[in-house]
């Protein structure tokens, strides 16, 4: 299926989520190795939403279900929150939503919403929070994929990109960009064995070649043995952000009401 059909089965897609649910998407992106930057050519289409439900339907005392999910086939995934949900783990940072918001594929934005979210995100960015979040990412993956003489090569994707996440926050302190190339290009040495790997590791990626078990890959190893003792000992020593901005958010939540629906408020 060609890129131009994907996208427009996104797009029924979507709609029909809107039907079937009656909500309205606020803010589609894609999210994953494809937003990321190392695609490889059969990548799965990873698709996340943010959407709102009829005012009536958040002035119920039952908790309804905040997800909605659409695995609609091997290739392409669809899930998304509820804004109210989604504005929850923005206080919290959640790096993931802070991702989908700068995502460099958009497939749906015709309300305001993700905007006043970007808008917000220097308050929302917590380091602290957002460096344990990649580090708990990257050591899981490590620990699943990356032990022995013969590893899942392509796994160190998932690996670097959080380790080069969390130096992005600990350099600069601020959320870190999502394609993968500018973390390389920002962060690593180009005159070393390690710049090297990676470069070619990624190039092999994108070409479509398969990657599976291989003899594990000396330079990017020692980097990652020896970047998460380091940087779990400089997120210890950060603070916590202690920047409210839930009046914000409710002014958030309420204008998005107020946009789609048309929520007239005494």
């Amino acid at each position: 299926m060609t890129a131009e059909a994907i996208r427009n089965e996104i797009t029924e897609q979507l709609r029909r989520i809107e039907q079937e649910e009656q909500v309205r998407i606020l803010y589609a992106c894609e999210s994953g190795s494809r937003a990321w930057g190392f695609p490889s050519q059969d990548s799965d289409y990873d698709v996340r939403f943010i959407y709102v439900r009829r005012p009536e339907w958040y002035l119920s005392i039952r908790e309804g279900r905040d997800v909605i999910e659409r695995p609609i086939s091997d290739q392409l995934d669809i899930s998304g929150w509820d804004l109210r949900k989604a504005l929850g783990l923005y206080r919290k940072s959640n790096p993931p939503l802070l991702e989908w918001l700068q995502s460099p594929i958009r497939y749906a934005e015709p309300y305001r919403t993700a905007d006043r979210l970007r808008a917000l995100s220097a308050q929302a960015f917590s380091p602290k929070a957002s460096m344990f979040h990649y580090l708990h990412m990257a050591r899981g993956n490590f620990r699943t994929y990356l032990q022995g003489e013969q590893v899942k090569i392509k796994k160190y994707f998932y690996v670097l990109r959080p380790i080069l996440a969390c130096e992005w926050i600990s350099q600069f302190g601020e959320m870190p960009p999502m394609g993968f190339n500018e973390l390389v290009e920002r962060l690593l040495p180009r005159d070393g064995e390690l710049w090297h790997e990676v470069r070619q590791l990624l190039e092999r990626k994108k070409s479509g070649e398969e990657l599976d078990y291989e003899l594990r890959q000396e330079a990017i190893h020692a980097y990652i043995d020896e970047q998460l003792p380091s940087l779990e000992e400089r997120a210890h020593s950060l603070k916590a952000a202690d920047t409210p901005i839930d009046e914000q958010l409710d002014r958030v939540f309420i204008e998005a009401l107020q946009e789609v629906w048309g929520l007239v408020l005494p």
